[in-house]
């Protein structure tokens, strides 16, 4: 069938085709559709010019459809169907019966506290959804999987967030240093001078050219510190610190967490350090989407009872 056709198509057409093949009468067809015998009939002929096929034919006990006719029976009922669904609101979205998987990025560092929460909350409202964590680096753009949907929502705290996504803030953190509990520095104290000298491990970046809230705090002062490791798992923090002289710059959430059960000190920054700032970014795609509003819920409430 040529587009010119298809064009011809409409939602009132279809309704009189699958009412007609229904009845089987332009009269009662007419009756139930409240139009008048001579505008179905009309309807027919279009209807038969388009499809070019009689659809109704006249037989013994009045009219019956074509084999053709019979075969648009069943397509004028699902393409009403598909147009009922979409002129229909999406339907309720449920939590405590979702089977959805949801997708959420997010440095490797909020691994310690913010997903563990978010796992149990969507875990205890949503028992059977899916929730895939995506670690960020220097490799992926996240922007363009929100895009594409490859995820829903991403949390950072880089400070050039694109200005065509949503932004939310969810909480802010004190930068902290962490070294091991035996350094000579923690009975000393971290001066300027002593932190910018000693041997630092950071984390690899997790963004194409991104300079961490520190190094660009230190810049800004003419200031620079002796990166000699870095390493791409915050997991792996700890277990660098408790064999090494090292030290680690970070969130005091991270620190205090990690102190609990290592033999770590924390200890203030020797320089006045703005305080980390994170996000949750989403697209427009799913600005209005039920199930992604709520999963931007359980994080932002999550965040709340754990940065509290």
């Amino acid at each position: 069938m040529s587009s010119r056709l298809v064009d011809q198509l409409d939602t009132n057409l279809l309704r009189v085709l699958h009412t007609l093949l229904t009845e089987r009468s332009v009269t009662r067809t007419a009756m139930k559709l409240g139009q008048s015998q001579p505008a179905i009939s009309n309807m027919l002929k279009r209807l038969r010019d388009i499809t070019g096929d009689a659809i109704l034919v006249r037989g013994k006990n009045g009219m019956t459809p074509t084999q053709r006719g019979q075969e648009l029976l069943l397509l004028a009922r699902q393409g009403l169907g598909v147009m009922e669904s979409i002129a229909s609101p999406a339907p309720a979205f449920v939590a405590a019966t979702t089977q959805r998987v949801f997708h959420l990025g997010a440095p490797d560092y909020l691994s310690v506290l913010l997903i563990p929460m978010v796992m149990e909350k969507v875990r205890e409202l949503a028992p059977n959804a899916g929730l895939v964590i995506h670690a960020l680096n220097a490799g992926f753009d996240y922007a363009a999987a929100l895009e594409t949907g490859e995820l829903d929502c991403v949390i950072g705290n880089w400070p050039d967030l694109p200005q065509h996504l949503h932004i939310a803030q969810l909480f802010e953190d004190e930068v902290v240093c962490m070294v091991n509990r035996k350094h000579p520095v923690v009975s000393k104290g971290l001066s300027l001078k002593y932190y910018l000298e000693m041997s630092h491990l950071a984390p690899t970046p997790y963004m194409i050219g991104h300079r961490s809230i520190i190094d660009g705090t230190l810049a800004e002062q003419g200031l620079k510190r002796k990166i000699q490791m870095t390493i791409p798992y915050f997991g792996m923090v700890p277990y660098v610190l408790s064999k090494t002289d090292l030290v680690f710059t970070t969130s005091r959430s991270f620190a205090v967490q990690c102190a609990k059960d290592w033999p770590i000190e924390v200890l203030p920054m020797p320089i006045p350090m703005p305080k980390m700032q994170f996000f949750m970014l989403w697209h427009e795609r799913v600005h209005a989407a039920a199930e992604v509003q709520w999963l931007r819920k359980i994080v932002a409430e999550a965040a709340g009872e754990v940065y509290a």
